[in-house]
């Protein structure tokens, strides 16, 4: 099974972008999505971003998670 993450964009380059998920902060690959703005979130798979989400949704994953692990 795989997992995406939501991430927060922080900062965009070319082909890339400066992302913080769970408070880590790291370069991923941004090539399948278009028009990457900070602030904006995406889901990140495998150093990736694979499409962008929304705020809202972001927040609902990252509790999601949070919960799971504390069981």
């Amino acid at each position: 099974m795989c997992i995406a993450v939501p991430a927060k964009v922080l900062q965009v380059y070319e082909n890339q972008a400066l992302v913080n998920f769970g408070g880590v902060k790291t370069k991923v690959d941004t090539s399948l999505v278009d028009g990457l703005q900070i602030g904006e979130y995406i889901l990140l798979h495998a150093g990736c971003a694979i499409q962008k989400i929304d705020q809202e949704e972001a927040k609902k994953t990252v509790e999601l998670f949070e919960y799971i692990l504390k069981e």
